[in-house]
């Protein structure tokens, strides 16, 4: 079983392999068990879907899954996807750190 720490829902990531390299976007959903994150618009993939009671049919467009290990958190003060490092505060809390510039990531 594949676990992801490092990235969780709702975080601004940039993708570092595979056809969409260099872009940024938000994770949608993490799949724990495959190691796969789904982001906001990209790696775009078409389906073809029969009418059902509320939805009509045809192509529509969604993201498809990106392996958690291609994409890096996104740093605002670095500008770019970096790694990132665990620090434990006064109150208990954890948190993730940019091990470029230490700032703390978690909001």
């Amino acid at each position: 079983m594949v676990t992801v720490s490092h990235i969780k829902k709702k975080d601004l990531v940039q993708v570092m392999m595979g056809k969409e390299k260099g872009k940024t976007g938000k994770v949608l959903r993490v799949n724990q068990k495959h190691g796969r994150v789904f982001i906001e618009k990209l790696n775009l993939v078409k389906r073809h879907t029969k009418p059902t009671g509320q939805e009509a049919g045809g192509i529509i467009e969604k993201e498809s899954p990106i392996y958690a290990c291609n994409v890096l958190l996104y740093c605002d003060k670095c500008s770019r996807g970096v790694r990132t490092s665990r620090k434990i505060l006064e109150s208990g809390k954890k948190v993730r750190v940019c091990t470029k510039c230490k700032t703390q990531l978690d909001k």
